[in-house]
């Protein structure tokens, strides 16, 4: 590991600070703690924290001497002065002697001394910083460290490569991990550092380098020493010749984990996320995967995010995925039986009246393949992989020189049932959508831009199909969604574009069915060429769409809902717009043809017939020259309905987004056009 220290960019931030009235301290702690959280061997995901002693005035001109540690909620790879938290010194660090102090408690009252009352929380281990008597503390969960403390003789390995170094024996982060310290400190006033057994390490110095040097220094000096182990430790077991893609496979996964219920009246979906690398191969290629995969956690802070360890899947074989789906259930529904009696046991062991969290894993290993994060939202499962790769990093580097043991049942348990946790998690509201992949055809312009923003906005994953990779990428920046270059007329890019997308997510559960062209022409001269090319964009590739679509939804078992986009000349042709309405008529027989076929697996098939929406194809100009036509204004022409009200595209993106919801209507047209009678459906 080697040091990212520089003192240009030091300097120029300090002078950056300086500008907006932060003090030179805290400066250089904004830097320092970024330079550590940007290492993801030393932090990741809330793993780790640091602070700084100094003076700070309150809003009175006041000075008060304070510490300023990482505030709940800021990530230290991005963090800002704001996510240092000042909180009165003294008293803070007198609470270390307190005989007793419930976790709530020690929130409340490291609240009551922030200087500033509208800051973040202040890191739980603040108590565990105000104590350490040097001015920069830095604190991570390096891999490395971990690797070696988490063996069965951790402690002599860490005596012997750090003789200097203060050992904690671990115990529950907050309050006790406090009081741990200060009885360390108490008998060992000169500790130069501190290393927590099964947790990670704590520098410090009243220098900001010495203190991140000796950082670096010490997780590189772990990480030769695991070195000297075997790269490879696991031995391979058989595999099967040939295994399923990751396309093939996720979505079996997705209907696997949702089997274990429903989510208020809704299937019980999962995002994934997948990863592969050569060493995650060797982990879960390995014969004994479903042991030392399920030792438990590489640090207990993990399993509030992926519980204390994830499910080893069997090994798929290609073109056996059904065999695979039965034996993965079977699989899922042992670790969910195995996770209550879990809780049942730990949760009678505390004395009761704990909550259970859903038992679904949060990591699926899948020997052949790799490791899926499992997720509410995309962020979610990143995050759980993010962690999965870590553990596979620490359990692979400690078992090369050793063996790895875990913290007990016991000690996961009461991290990941902390009731700081649970709190938190009480207040956590799924959006609408929350769980679910959706895919919007003509996505980066007009009603599809508007409807994928909005299904965005329920919380759905959104995948933008586009012909035009610039106006894609553009419009998923803008609606905060994934891109795809797709030509939805011919087969093999509908084919790719699906599969990146269940490769991207997991699978799929909405396809908004949007592309189309109004094509022009008279019947008896149109040219047959202009005739065919309106079939191919307003029938063929929305039949295209829906049965790639289809296929996955129906590996997923977990139903999904379609809606096209037909336009009211499916029901009320003009003149020469014949191959227009012709081909749309055609898409109305198709959505009815697809809710029939389909409905049985629980799949919608539903329209949007739209009329007189401003967007590419009815531009401002078109509108002018119609209207003059009339001899009407553009607003009147915009608003000739039975309502007299101009439709937007965000009507039609509501209307879109209503029928994506509506589990129990199939085979509907619902017309979005003000009124007009000769569209009217009946």
């Amino acid at each position: 590991m080697q040091s990212c220290w520089n003192d240009s960019d030091l300097r120029e931030m300090i002078s950056d600070y300086a500008d907006k009235g932060v003090n030179e301290d805290l400066a250089i702690r904004t830097y320092t703690t970024r330079l550590l959280g940007q290492e993801p061997r030393l932090v990741l995901h809330g793993g780790g924290n640091t602070s700084v002693k100094t003076q700070i005035a309150d809003a009175l001109g006041v000075e008060h001497e304070v510490l300023c540690v990482k505030g709940s909620g800021w990530d230290m790879g991005t963090i800002e002065p704001a996510g240092l938290p000042a909180v009165e010194l003294v008293p803070l660090a007198a609470l270390a002697r307190i005989p007793a102090l419930s976790d709530e408690d020690l929130v409340a009252a490291q609240r009551r001394l922030l200087l500033d009352p509208h800051a973040p929380n202040p890191s739980i281990e603040a108590v565990l910083h105000a104590i350490i008597p040097h001015k920069h503390v830095d604190h991570t969960h390096s891999n490395a460290i971990v690797s070696l403390t988490n063996q069965p003789d951790g402690e002599d390995i860490i005596r012997d490569l750090f003789p200097e170094t203060t050992i904690v024996p671990y115990v529950m982060p907050g309050f006790i991990l406090a009081q741990k310290v200060r009885e360390k400190l108490d008998e060992s006033p000169g500790a130069k550092h501190l290393i927590l057994m099964c947790h990670g390490i704590f520098t410090f110095h009243d220098d900001p380098r010495q203190s991140y040097d000796d950082m670096i220094r010490m997780c590189d000096a772990a990480e030769k020493r695991l070195d000297v182990g075997t790269a490879r430790p696991f031995v391979p077991a058989r595999l099967p010749a040939k295994a399923p893609e990751v396309s093939e496979i996720a979505p079996v996964i997705r209907g696997a984990l949702a089997s274990s219920g429903e989510v208020e009246g809704r299937p019980n979906r999962w995002i994934l996320d997948f990863r592969s690398s050569e060493q995650i191969r060797a982990f879960v290629d390995g014969a004994d995967a479903s042991d030392y995969a399920t030792r438990g956690n590489a640090t207990p802070d993990h399993s509030i995010r992926i519980k204390r360890f994830g499910l080893v899947a069997p090994a798929p074989a290609s073109g056996r995925l059904e065999a695979f789906a039965t034996a993965l259930s079977t699989s899922v529904k042992n670790y969910i039986d195995d996770y209550v009696d879990y809780f049942e046991r730990n949760n009678a062991r505390v004395g009761g009246g704990l909550s259970q969290l859903d038992p679904v894993p949060r990591v699926v290993y899948v020997p052949g393949l790799g490791l899926f994060g499992v997720g509410k939202a995309a962020k979610d499962a990143s995050v759980c992989a993010d962690i999965a790769e870590t553990t596979v990093d620490v359990i692979s580097r400690a078992e090369g020189i050793g063996t790895f043991v875990s913290l007990s049942e016991e000690d996961l348990f009461d991290i990941e049932y902390w009731s700081l946790e649970q709190a938190k998690l009480a207040k956590s509201v799924e959006k609408p959508l929350n769980r679910q992949i959706a895919i919007v055809t003509g996505g980066a312009s007009g009603l599809g831009l508007e409807t994928a923003k909005l299904l965005r906005s329920e919380g759905a994953e959104v995948a933008i199909f586009d012909i035009d990779a610039g106006r894609a990428n553009l419009a998923a920046t803008e609606a905060d969604a994934m891109a795809v270059v797709c030509d939805v007329t011919a087969p093999r890019s509908i084919e790719d574009a699906v599969r990146q997308v269940a490769e991207r997510f997991g699978g799929i559960d909405i396809l908004i069915s949007n592309a189309g062209a109004a094509f022009q022409g008279a019947l008896k001269s149109v040219d047959d060429a202009h005739f065919r090319k309106a079939f191919d964009l307003n029938f063929w590739s929305h039949h295209l769409m829906a049965r790639a679509c289809v296929r996955v939804m129906e590996a997923q078992g977990t139903g999904g809902a379609i809606v096209f986009n037909v336009s009211k000349q499916a029901l009320n042709p003009g003149p020469d717009f014949g191959p227009y309405g012709t081909s749309k008529a055609a898409l109305m027989a198709l959505v009815r043809q697809y809710a029939i076929e389909h409905g049985p697996s629980g799949i919608t098939a539903n329209a949007i017939n739209a009329d007189r929406i401003r967007t590419n194809l009815l531009t401002d100009e078109l509108v002018a020259q119609r209207s003059n036509a009339r001899g009407v204004t553009p607003e009147e022409y915009m608003r000739g309905n039975i309502l007299r009200r101009e439709v937007t595209a965000r009507d039609v993106a509501e209307a879109f987004l209503h029928l994506a919801k509506a589990t129990k209507t199939t085979g509907a047209i619902l017309t979005v056009d003000g009124g007009n009678v000769a569209a009217m459906v009946r």
